[in-house]
């Protein structure tokens, strides 16, 4: 595989980029959005984490939930 992957989780602050993560699979992806929810959420002000699918461009998950 020569590409990143079709899952992208992205942590931000203060609208900055701060970590980037690429997955293959949607499952682990989806694990490793709860991970960072749980490891920077309550410990990182103004923490965002979004999981996108990259080859749709829809946003799968975000925390924290603004509807």
């Amino acid at each position: 595989m020569t590409s990143a992957g079709r899952y992208h989780l992205l942590l931000a602050t203060a609208g900055r980029s701060v970590q980037h993560g690429w997955w293959w699979n949607e499952d682990v992806a989806r694990d490793k959005f709860r991970d960072w929810v749980g490891l920077y959420g309550g410990a990182m002000p103004g923490a965002r984490v979004t999981l996108s699918d990259e080859e749709s461009g829809v946003v799968l998950d975000a925390w924290p939930d603004q509807r």
